[in-house]
């Protein structure tokens, strides 16, 4: 009865998949977003990170970058 129960969820889901963009809004880029955005080598997209033209947050090893805040700068070089 359980499995089921889990077979029809499991239907259903695969007949309405909820589209990743309505799931949830992005709010961070990676520093390989941000480099394929911008169309510049990984080495450069690190220097921008660096220069703090946007606000960016390191979390372990990674860097995320501010969505918000990026857009904005990117806004102004345009």
């Amino acid at each position: 009865m359980f499995e089921e129960k889990i077979a029809a969820l499991n239907r259903e889901t695969e007949a309405n998949p909820v589209p990743v963009s309505e799931s949830f809004d992005k709010r961070i880029y990676t520093v390989d977003e941000i480099q394929d955005i911008l169309g510049i080598g990984r080495t450069s997209a690190y220097k921008l990170v660096k220069k703090n033209l946007f606000h960016s947050v390191r979390i372990g090893g990674t860097i995320r970058v501010s969505k918000k805040s990026f857009d904005a700068w990117l806004d102004q070089q345009i």
